[in-house]
């Protein structure tokens, strides 16, 4: 079962990653589908983005609800961390959040949404959470997935195998999005 659900949680995962990198490496495109109303009907390709990004972030929280559901035998699914590792995976969690919010307060959501690539004239950012480390918004959320899953599924198993899949694709988005 765990290889059947492995595979399921990482395709459904996968579109996001897969959505993202061919905004980034295809802006024009997504410009145009946007300007033709086909992305939720917004014109304005940030908005269709942060649009898209509503919708990923379901899927992803449902890949997780559904993960822990399975293979904690309930629902809701239930935190199972010792009280330590309960601790470090929510201050993991903290550490990643945030940074996600820095990059939001510093770029805003035009700069998040890459309008950069969009056609927007944007300053390039170096001050918090920047300075700290390259590509904030993906340390942030591998730390946060990270932290959440040390929380819900530790010591079990499972535990390790979202977070790895996760990992995984954002490091692979970091390079395909340069």
């Amino acid at each position: 079962m765990l290889w059947i659900a492995t595979l399921v949680a990482a395709t459904l995962l996968a579109i996001e990653r897969v959505g993202y990198v061919l905004i980034w490496r295809n802006p024009a495109g997504f410009t145009q589908l946007c300007s033709r109303g086909w992305i939720f009907g917004k014109r304005d390709p940030v908005e269709a983005l942060y649009r898209l990004f509503l919708v990923f972030k379901c899927i992803q929280i449902g890949v997780f609800v559904a993960w822990w559901s399975l293979f904690d035998g309930r629902f809701p699914p239930l935190p199972s961390a010792p009280m330590h590792w309960f601790v470090i995976g929510s201050g993991l969690f903290v550490i990643g959040q945030i940074l996600n919010f820095g990059v939001f307060w510093r770029l805003g959501k035009t700069g998040v949404f890459y309008g950069n690539r969009l056609g927007h004239q944007l300053p390039w950012v170096t001050g918090f959470p920047f300075s700290v480390v390259p590509h904030p918004q993906y340390v942030g959320t591998m730390i946060s997935i990270w932290g959440i899953f040390l929380i819900m599924r530790y010591p079990h198993p499972d535990w390790i195998v979202v977070p790895l899949v996760q990992t995984l694709y954002l490091l692979l988005a970091m390079r395909l999005e340069r």
